[in-house]
């Protein structure tokens, strides 16, 4: 006997977290930057002309003619031992001693944080973030039904006193922090202010989450220690990687670091969610780390991302309405901007779009009130010559929505 389809009953609704973060308000208008007239310092991509198309090439060439059937076979949850023993050797080398044992390679640094997400969160459990926080963490902490509390900022990143009242009064899982050119205000954490905050998950009882995806594009400055690094946040911190920044996002390889018993919990999450990150690509990435020095191809980015910040910071004082001011990163990807009391960079963005220019306001990156007169410019995908450009329009941009 067959239903009509007038007697047909309703399919069961979506799960609340599948939509209840709604829409995007900014998404409709960034959808006009895929033009390819608009010069756009939204988006956080890497400069395309600058990844070594070759060797990644000639790796993936290399492990197809030598290894083809491993590199199309399924593999292991944790990753392959090739991959895991040279990112080891790489967190060691830069003071951080690690066995390939204590590293999870994961699809992405993104699916990294969504596992940890997985492992550590109960819904309504509160997950601590920076003011602002990237993005797409705000969206996996609520995904998995956490409370997120922002704790308080400033140019030299977490302050520590406030940091440890959240934690007293709140009783966090974990502090999720970008100490190294953050994300999205480029901004650095100290010395010390890592040390305080790594005394503060130790005396209080504190997972960290440390994600540094920028760490290695230095052009200024003296790189600093990874807060996984430092005694007090020895077994309570995990460390993201990626490789999307310093090698291309497209093979879409991240990893973290993490004490046993939560990384066995996040290998038990991840096998649940893709069993393993695609063998074929993690063995042409080791097959590249073991034929190339990725070091010197990273120093060779990031000189050019210097001057290419460069460029752009030189034009924001004509840019900028007047009373603007603005972060100047020692490295990554991002220079955040806050203008004078009284200009909202959503409503503004409407009318700049139509001179074929793009930015991201900054009131979504906010967990809790948020700042609309901020917004945050991406200076690496353009060239000088193209950040000049962009910038006259800006300034074009908000003349006339100013009127």
């Amino acid at each position: 006997m067959s239903l009509s389809p007038a007697a047909t009953v309703p399919t069961p609704p979506l799960a609340g977290r599948a939509v209840g973060g709604g829409g995007s308000p900014v998404g409709d208008i960034l959808a006009v930057t895929a033009r390819p007239e608009v010069i756009n310092f939204a988006g956080g991509l890497p400069a395309r002309e600058l990844f070594d198309a070759e060797g990644i090439a000639e790796a993936f060439r290399a492990v197809l003619a030598e290894q083809a059937p491993r590199a199309l076979q399924y593999a292991t949850t944790e990753g392959e031992p090739a991959l895991r023993g040279a990112l080891a050797g790489r967190m060691t080398a830069r003071g951080l001693a690690t066995e390939a044992d204590d590293v999870l390679v994961t699809t992405g640094s993104q699916q990294g944080l969504s596992l940890v997400a997985q492992a550590l969160i109960e819904p309504g459990d509160t997950v601590l973030v920076e003011s602002p926080c990237y993005l797409a963490a705000l969206q996996v902490f609520a995904f998995a039904g956490a409370r997120i509390v922002p704790v308080a900022c400033d140019d030299d990143g977490i302050d520590p006193a406030p940091l440890e009242e959240l934690v007293v009064r709140e009783r966090p899982k974990f502090l999720y922090t970008v100490p190294t050119f953050q994300n999205p205000t480029g901004r650095t954490m100290t010395a010390d202010r890592r040390r305080e905050v790594a005394r503060i998950a130790a005396r209080r009882g504190l997972w960290i989450v440390e994600d540094d995806p920028y760490g290695e594009l230095r052009f200024a400055g003296e790189r600093l220690p990874w807060i996984a690094s430092l005694p007090e946040a020895a077994d309570r911190t995990v460390l993201l990687g990626s490789f999307s920044k310093v090698m291309a996002p497209g093979l879409r390889l991240g990893w973290l670091r993490a004490p046993r018993p939560l990384r066995a919990a996040c290998a038990l999450v991840k096998e649940g969610t893709d069993l393993h990150t695609p063998t074929l690509n993690q063995l042409a990435a080791a097959r590249y780390l073991a034929d190339n020095d990725l070091d010197a191809h990273v120093a060779r980015v990031a000189a050019v991302y210097g001057t290419r910040r460069d460029a752009l910071l030189a034009g924001l004082p004509e840019a900028l309405p007047a009373g603007s001011t603005w972060t100047t990163p020692q490295g990554g990807m991002f220079v955040w901007a806050r203008l004078p009391e009284g200009h909202d960079t959503a409503a503004l963005l409407r009318t700049v779009v139509g001179f074929d220019v793009a930015y991201v306001p900054g009131a979504p990156f906010f967990a809790g009130r948020p700042d609309h007169g901020t917004l945050r410019l991406c200076f690496v995908t353009q060239t000088p010559d193209e950040i000049a450009e962009g910038l006259r329009r800006l300034e074009k941009g908000f003349a006339a929505a100013a009127g």
